[in-house]
């Protein structure tokens, strides 16, 4: 009777651990690594086919362990094994440590990761370990299952949103438990947003060309380990996946969802000449992609890419989403450089390549929030509408869209298709929710300083301002950066309003990023991977813009129109005689768009939205006034103003029903929404 093959990784059963290594087809030995007296106590694994299996009794929960992988030393070929370097077990569930030495934790001898003999210095106690865990009860929380049309996403960085938080105890800022805190929460309920995007939890350490340089990631995005939460955001050291287990429970209660922002393109051992942490150190070529001289293939920009067509890494990706939807409670993943996972071997990219379908085909995992960051660091891995359903994805285009048209740029026909739900992206296979609106993300300016920066400040960073895009489609108005020109601050201010009811008022998902409602500043710098400090810490001294997210976001809910499960089609929706589209796109004067007016740039746009009430969306983005004639969408329809971005919290200045045909003043630079009023009997 056949047996079914041990699972990968550790699990202790009594005092007894038993280990199973998945695969080392280069190995001639394995050994478990555990505490011992006056030293290392080594067990020697059996290897029953591709695995390594073996157990070792006198384990607690608690202890650390690692491996050590014998065999040759051939890195021509991809093979580094070297049982001087003590390796994370990849299931490893929680770790500890750090990489204290770079030059321990490097394989080979000398410079050169190709020479001909590997290095012989012990890397314990220079690099992290796994730690010995209970396996753990399934979450039980009620998950909120937003519907994707009424989803609005907040993305944070853990520490970065309560590292300043006044009314969080200090014990706990920056901290799972502080995400958890009852001020944060209620804020986060309060500004309307319905799901908590965070970046990488997962157990990171930084790459080698910040270890060179004495310096770390600060964002996670170089991933350790794929099952074990980061330690350092425990505020109990060794609590962290109790605490992150807490969290996820509260925001649930609270009916926020939590989607985890996931690493499985590149890992934390960087290119050839990098550390052997873990997975370079059991079968580099069976993890990574490599050429024919045994060099890492680089599609990522972080010195090595995961191969998507290799078994174990379909094998750990799929264990680990597994893993932190059932044991740990989350609801969603958004896969940082998605591109790769359709690149086998680091090559063309293929919608239907077997890791792609594996991930949509488990019965856990289609049940949840997926969403692609859908490129990666090579022209052809940008790949925006290029994912099968049920995929969502970033949509950089609305991005460019909406900021080159606050800017003056860029023909009108970009910044409808964005409004409108991207069409030409994501019809007929998916619905506007499938694109991922945002303006501002992590990876870019923050909104305070788009609207205050033309050009990316990174001296700060330490690489003479290499890092960060150059592209940033921004605008300062007068001045780079601080000014106490009141003219200048208003004008900032009313743009990153503009900027803002744009995002939140268009088809599609909107994803609103942490600390702009907060009016926070990265002071020009586009790229704060490396800066844990009040650069990357949000400050809650001047929430300027809380109250116009929330009724942004207010209005959004109350506006079926706005959170549509189709695309628009130019067709008849509500209107019981025929008359209106279900979207409209006019001039100032009242007159339709015609074709040939899409394709040359208009500083201002009227959007006729129809629904049971129609919305008017005027968005004008000229340096001088604009007379709007108030169209009918009903007969003889009035308007009242809902959102006015000239007013700090959006509140209109009056909300006087403006009948059809009024010729209503625009200021330069500005935006309103109006909403029609009930027809008449």
């Amino acid at each position: 009777m056949p047996t079914t093959a041990p699972r990968p990784g550790s699990h202790l059963d009594g005092d007894v651990l038993h280990v199973t290594v998945p695969a080392a087809p280069s190995a001639e030995a394995v050994e478990l690594c555990l505490p011992g007296e006056g030293g290392e106590r080594r067990i020697e694994l059996r290897r029953s086919g591709d695995r390594w299996t073996g157990e070792a009794g006198g384990v607690s929960v608690g202890d650390p362990y690692g491996l050590r992988v014998h065999g040759p030393w051939d890195p021509a070929r991809g093979v580094r094994t070297n049982p001087a370097k003590l390796l994370v077990d990849p299931w490893a569930r929680r770790v500890e440590g750090t990489v204290t030495s770079l030059e321990a934790a490097r394989p080979f001898s000398g410079t050169d990761p190709f020479s001909t003999r590997p290095g012989d210095r012990d890397s314990a106690g220079s690099v992290p370990h796994g730690i010995v865990t209970a396996d753990l009860e399934p979450a039980t929380t009620a998950r909120p299952a937003v519907p994707w049309a009424d989803t609005v996403i907040y993305e944070t960085h853990v520490r970065d949103l309560t590292k300043l938080h006044p009314a969080v105890p200090e014990e706990l800022r920056g901290t799972y438990a502080g995400v958890a805190h009852p001020a944060v929460v209620d804020h986060l309920v309060a500004l309307g947003v319905t799901t908590v995007e965070l970046l990488p939890v997962f157990a990171h350490t930084s790459e080698p060309s910040l270890l060179t340089r004495g310096r770390r990631n600060h964002w996670g995005y170089s991933t350790l380990a794929y099952l074990a939460p980061h330690p350092c955001y425990a505020s109990t050291p060794g609590r962290e996946v109790e605490e992150f287990r807490a969290m996820v429970a509260t925001l649930h209660a609270a009916g926020l969802e939590v989607v985890l922002d996931v690493v499985f393109n590149h890992t934390c051992e960087g290119g050839a000449d990098g550390p052997s942490l873990s997975w370079r150190g059991l079968d580099a070529a069976g993890w990574y992609a490599l050429d024919a001289h045994g060099r890492d293939v680089d599609v990522t920009g972080c010195g090595n890419t995961l191969d998507a067509a290799s078994p174990l890494v379909r094998a750990l990706v799929l264990d680990s989403l597994r893993h932190w939807v059932t044991t740990m409670g989350v609801d969603g993943f958004r896969f940082d450089l998605a591109s790769t996972l359709g690149r086998p071997h680091g090559g063309a990219f293929d919608p239907a390549t077997p890791l792609l379908g594996a991930i949509t085909d488990d019965p856990v995992l289609s049940q949840v929030k997926l969403i692609a960051e859908p490129w990666d660091a090579t022209g052809e891995g940008y790949q925006v509408g290029g994912f099968p359903p049920p995929w969502a994805e970033w949509n950089g285009r609305f991005r460019d869209g909406v900021r080159d048209f606050w800017r003056g740029h860029g023909p009108v026909s970009e910044i409808v298709t964005r409004i409108a739900g991207s069409s030409d992206l994501y019809w007929p296979a998916r619905t506007p929710a499938a694109s991922v609106n945002f303006v501002t993300a992590h990876d870019g300016f923050t909104l305070a300083d788009l609207v205050s920066y033309e050009r990316k400040h990174n001296e700060a960073n330490g690489e003479q301002g290499r890092d960060g895009t150059d592209d940033n489609r921004s605008a300062n108005h007068g001045v780079e950066g601080p000014t106490d020109d009141p003219a200048i601050l208003a004008l900032r201010a009313r743009q990153a309003r503009n900027l803002l009811m744009t995002l939140l008022l268009s088809a599609g998902t909107p994803m609103l990023l942490g600390g702009d409602e907060l009016g926070h500043t990265q002071h020009g710098n586009n790229n704060v991977y490396c800066l844990d400090d009040e650069t990357s810490w949000r400050s809650w001294e001047s929430p300027d813009l809380v109250d116009f997210v929330g009724r942004a976001l207010s209005l959004r809910r109350s506006t079926p129109a706005l959170r549509r499960t189709d695309f628009f089609y130019g067709r008849e929706d509500t209107d019981p005689d025929g008359a209106a589209p279900d979207i409209a796109w006019l001039h100032p004067d009242g007159s339709e768009f015609t074709e040939p007016d899409f394709h040359h740039h208009d500083p201002t746009l009227v959007v006729r939205v129809d629904g049971d009430p129609a919305l008017l969306l005027v968005l004008h983005a000229g340096g001088a006034p604009v007379d709007v004639l108030l169209p009918a969408a009903f007969g003889d329809t009035a308007w009242v103003p809902v959102l006015d971005p000239g007013t700090t919290t959006g509140a209109p200045p009056t909300t006087d029903p403006l009948p059809a045909g009024t010729v209503l003043p625009v200021p330069a630079h500005s935006a309103l929404a109006l909403r029609a009023s009930p027809r008449s009997a």
